[in-house]
């Protein structure tokens, strides 16, 4: 499912400073600095989550739909939306927004 298809399917507008993310995609295994594949099933302590933004209030000022944002996944709201599942943030609780990609794939983000 494309972001901007997402974006004209919703049947909801968000209103002040909410941004509404998915989360679709973003899960599974990751490889790390040194090309290690680490398994989605790995406990790791305190780690955030990646997510892209489908939908924005009128007040989101950092964040436009299409974006990649950090967010903390212990601090949300799930929400099904025709079958879908999107978790509903306010703008402060976004930690990072990815830059324009690189060559190689990176977002060259690095925290």
């Amino acid at each position: 499912m494309s972001t901007s298809s997402a974006e004209e399917a919703l049947p909801i507008r968000m209103l002040h400073d909410r941004v509404l993310v998915s989360t679709e995609g973003e899960a599974g295994e990751r490889r790390s600095g040194g090309g290690i594949v680490i398994p989605a099933t790995v406990a790791i302590g305190k780690r955030l989550g990646w997510a892209s933004v489908v939908a924005a209030g009128a007040n989101v000022r950092a964040v436009k739909v299409g974006d990649r944002v950090l967010f903390d996944p212990d601090d949300k709201a799930e929400v099904e939306v025709r079958g879908h599942d999107y978790v509903l943030l306010r703008e402060r609780d976004l930690h990072a927004v990815a830059t324009e990609g690189l060559s190689d794939g990176q977002t060259g983000l690095y925290l």
